[in-house]
């Protein structure tokens, strides 16, 4: 009986006023869910490449993965808080993490500077990708406010992947 009053708590405790119909908070949520985390492995790969950049642009390309590290997890808190704000729920471990994510690790001892922003640069265009299709799904559902940030992300990542890009042109 303890278990069946814990769950029921437990629904009850997550319950969040919303406008969006059972399906739309399932389709959106599960959508934010699995954009955030591809957010965070971009945004650890990013990390890991700016800590372990060399060569002669070392200070520009350090800097510049800082920034857009910086950039990138800023995205983590408006992304899980949204998908809470709409009646869903979100990412709760690296596990879940790691279950979730469709873009790809990259635990190499060794990448090249070129490489490292090569990757970057597509990893971002996914992102764009994915978070297009997740603007498709508040469209259908007709999530304005969701829509709206996607949007905002949605220039931020092509103007990384337009950094790295033009970084890359001539580079070793």
């Amino acid at each position: 009986m303890d278990r069946v009053l814990a769950e029921k708590h437990r629904k009850s405790a997550l319950a969040t006023p919303t406008t969006l119909s059972a399906n739309g908070t399932a389709d959106i949520s599960g959508a934010l869910t699995a954009l955030l985390a591809d957010v965070f492995v971009l945004y650890l790969k990013t990390k890991n490449f700016h800590w372990h950049m060399s060569g002669p642009h070392f200070r520009d390309y350090h800097l510049m993965l800082d920034e857009q590290g910086e950039q990138i997890f800023a995205m983590t808190d408006d992304i899980a808080e949204r998908s809470r704000k709409i009646g869903g729920t979100t990412i709760r471990s690296i596990g879940h993490i790691s279950k979730t994510k469709r873009l790809l690790d990259n635990d190499a001892d060794f990448v090249t500077p070129a490489d490292m922003l090569s990757e970057l640069r597509e990893d971002n265009l996914t992102l764009v990708s994915l978070m297009k299709q997740a603007h498709n799904l508040c469209d259908e559902h007709g999530d304005i406010a969701t829509a709206s940030l996607i949007e905002n992300w949605v220039d931020e990542a092509e103007r990384r992947a337009w950094f790295l890009f033009e970084s890359t042109r001539g580079a070793e």
